[in-house]
């Protein structure tokens, strides 16, 4: 049987199962490059800073890392940016870390939905097809074939709806395991950055 075929007898349950399939998908691909661009070059970067804080005025710092293109740089240049204001480096770093952590975490609470939803939707769709394969049995007596036939292919959206479950636990485990490794690189650079400037520029 052709999967255009299958796709038809799984009932109407198979387009939101299609929707949802599209919809891991691109939102892999997009936590894919962002988590790249996010986590760009981290460990050369914090090894820099490290260096350029013991040794560079702020104004130089706050230019050093305006040039990194990625999380990290974003959250150095907040602190670094209320030192040369003498604002309070602690408060600026943690609102740059909460800004960052939350693009971070965006859209994987949508993946983690379409793991519960999927198998969910592919049970409706069973019990849709069920329901009428009943129907068709109890007016047409005598043809066992009937109702047989009927179950299997309303149990095409069951096995559709895990498949689509399944494929969607992988891909929010594997960007989970991303997420706690950039947030561990941001807390790296908030505690960088206290360490030289947090007592410097705080107002009391």
């Amino acid at each position: 049987m052709e999967a255009v075929e299958l796709f038809a007898k799984g009932g109407f349950v198979m387009y939101l199962l299609l929707i949802s399939s599209i919809a891991v998908a691109a939102i892999g691909i997009e936590r894919f490059r962002f988590y790249n661009y996010a986590a760009h070059d981290s460990e050369n970067f914090l090894s820099a800073l490290k260096e350029r804080l013991k040794n560079q005025q702020a104004g130089e710092l706050l230019s050093f890392c305006n040039r990194e293109n990625s999380c990290v740089g974003l959250i150095a240049a907040a602190g670094v940016k209320a030192a040369v204001a003498d604002e309070n480096v602690e408060l600026a770093l943690n609102i740059a870390y909460d800004e960052e952590a939350m693009r971070l975490r965006a859209r994987l609470n949508y993946l983690s939905m379409i793991v519960t939803l999927a198998p969910l939707l592919g049970l409706l769709g069973t019990i849709s097809g069920m329901i009428e394969s009943f129907n068709i049995f109890s007016i047409q007596a005598g043809q066992p074939l009937a109702i047989t036939g009927g179950i299997g292919e309303a149990l095409i959206a069951t096995a559709t709806g895990l498949c689509v479950s399944i494929f969607a636990l992988i891909v929010h485990t594997y960007f989970a395991q991303k997420l706690d490794e950039n947030l561990t690189e941001l807390d790296k650079t908030v505690n960088i950055v206290l360490a030289y400037l947090g007592g410097q520029h705080e107002t009391p």
